[in-house]
């Protein structure tokens, strides 16, 4: 029994260790809707505008999303593909692995997966928190992801923040802790149409992680239901099976 003890608190003291020295921000409310198509449409549109130029989606095509989305061939042709790519390709670009090691120090990742690698509330969060910090290689940092190496790609449309400094970062000294970020200049969109297009892409980006997400929720119900009715049949079978047997 000691052995098992000591054994299961070896497996939960990494978890444990985790989350009392974590000292990352508390991550927004993305509020996602999958049902919501009017936000998929518009997020798909984002995405393709700002972000499919650097970060491709090489596991979608553009066909697919069109028809899960509801958005018209025509539509999808003159708004959402740029350049050669035809209805049915992936939705790559021509940034190669070696492009991004010199622009931004390291390869520019593939998006299909990120709201299931990270969370969709921290790809959410991670689009609101740049703040300005000229040591870094593009003048800006953020809050849920350090030293990042990308640039902000939404500055025009968000603004201009800064960092909010805790008030205390220890008697050690060293380097103040952000906690916070704060807007300083306005950029083209209200704070409330800047974090509703956040929203819109952080629900694209959502869909495009797991197309099949709605559906396979709507099956695993019949399933669960399906198995419910055959407890039952199973359950009386059985009575009926051993009510001679004593």
């Amino acid at each position: 029994m000691n052995k098992l003890l000591i054994a299961g608190i070896l497996l939960l003291l990494p978890f444990t260790v985790g989350a009392a020295g974590g000292h990352g921000p508390e991550l927004e409310d993305a509020n996602i809707d999958l049902k919501d198509k009017a936000s998929l449409q518009r997020g798909a549109k984002y995405y393709a505008n700002y972000c499919q130029g650097c970060h491709s989606l090489k596991y979608m095509r553009y066909r697919r999303m069109a028809e899960d989305l509801g958005i018209p061939e025509d539509e999808l042709r003159e708004n959402l593909i740029f350049g050669d790519a035809r209805p049915t390709d992936m939705m790559t670009n021509a940034v190669r692995p070696a492009d991004g090691e010199q622009w931004f120090g390291t390869e520019i990742p593939d998006l299909s997966l990120v709201t299931r690698w990270r969370d969709p509330d921290w790809v959410y969060t991670y689009l609101k928190t740049y703040y300005v910090d000229d040591s870094r290689p593009y003048g800006v940092n953020n809050l849920v992801f350090p030293k990042v190496g990308m640039p902000h790609a939404l500055s025009n449309l968000q603004g201009v923040q800064k960092p909010v400094y805790a008030e205390h970062h220890g008697d050690g000294g060293g380097e103040p802790r952000v906690v916070d970020v704060e807007l300083v200049e306005a950029g083209e969109l209200t704070t409330e149409e800047y974090d509703t297009m956040v929203r819109d892409i952080t629900n694209f980006l959502t869909y495009v992680g797991e197309p099949y997400k709605l559906e396979r929720r709507s099956l695993g119900l019949y399933v669960l239901l399906f198995l419910g009715l055959m407890f039952i049949l199973a359950y009386y079978l059985k009575k009926e099976f051993w009510k001679d047997v004593h």
